[in-house]
């Protein structure tokens, strides 16, 4: 039987946050198309429910219990992983902490910023770094290649009044991302970011549709919100080897806003 061009079958892909929401999404188009995944996040409950969901695609799926705001946790998080699968293919950096209030950063306390940045900032750091040591340990023994996926947001692109540490980190991390396209490039390795528009998600609320949703689609060319499943083919797409000589970009999925500002 000829394989499909995004197939996954012998790949293990790392995600963290890949239990609930966005990361769910891009988990589901990984297993849909044969690859294994290892999800990194803190909830067992979901991570058991996303585990048995998974599993009926027919891959091998392991959960690990890791907080990403802890560097260690990350490290070791992936130390099981290896114990297990063997091999790295692919890391997706999706935990991070919901946008905040909102509030002016002169009233923002630094406790709080700081806290915000540990998870969104720093554990996407972290998980990214881990799985490009992985990635090039094994380059350096004969088998190049490896995907870094980051999920970021608009505000990558558009300026965010009064949610500087959401923005911050996600646009610190965009830049962090080309930084390892071209550092670990020599490698076969490619890291792009995902950067998607206003979904319906466990962070903002599933269902019906509110005001406020009503309101944030009038600047949608497509006038609904995202979904899970509109981002499983990104996730499949990047990870998979049609992706080889795609690296250093963000790719926006948005359901056309930026085109309508």
């Amino acid at each position: 039987m000829t394989k499909g061009l995004f197939d996954l079958s012998g790949k293990v892909t790392v995600i963290t946050g890949g239990n609930s929401g966005l990361g769910l999404g891009f988990a589901r188009g990984i297993a849909k198309q044969g690859g294994d995944l290892a999800i990194l996040a803190r909830n067992e409950e979901k991570n058991a429910a996303a585990k048995k969901e998974l599993e009926a695609f027919g891959v091998r799926v392991t959960t690990h219990k890791v907080d990403v705001a802890s560097e260690a946790e990350i490290v070791a998080g992936y130390q099981e992983v290896l114990k297990i699968h063997g091999r790295v293919d692919c890391v997706i950096a999706n935990a991070g902490l919901p946008p905040p209030q909102t509030r002016s950063m002169l009233d923002l306390p630094s406790k709080e910023f700081q806290d915000f940045m540990n998870v969104s900032l720093n554990g996407a750091y972290y998980t990214l770094r881990e799985g490009a040591r992985v990635m090039v340990k094994r380059a350096e023994a004969g088998e190049p290649g490896g995907s870094l996926i980051f999920c970021g947001s608009l505000s990558m692109y558009k300026g965010l009044a009064g949610k500087p540490s959401y923005a911050g980190s996600k646009g610190a991390m965009g830049a962090i991302v080309r930084s390892m396209a071209v550092e670990f490039g020599k490698y076969g390795i490619r890291a792009n970011s995902i950067a998607p528009g206003y979904v319906k998600t466990g962070m903002t609320g599933e269902g019906e549709l509110s005001a406020l949703d009503k309101f944030m689609l009038i600047k949608n060319a497509i006038p609904r919100p995202g979904y899970g499943a509109d981002f499983e083919g990104v996730a499949a797409y990047l990870a998979s080897d049609a992706s080889s000589f795609h690296t250093g970009d963000t790719l926006v999925i948005d359901g056309g806003c930026m085109v309508m500002l």
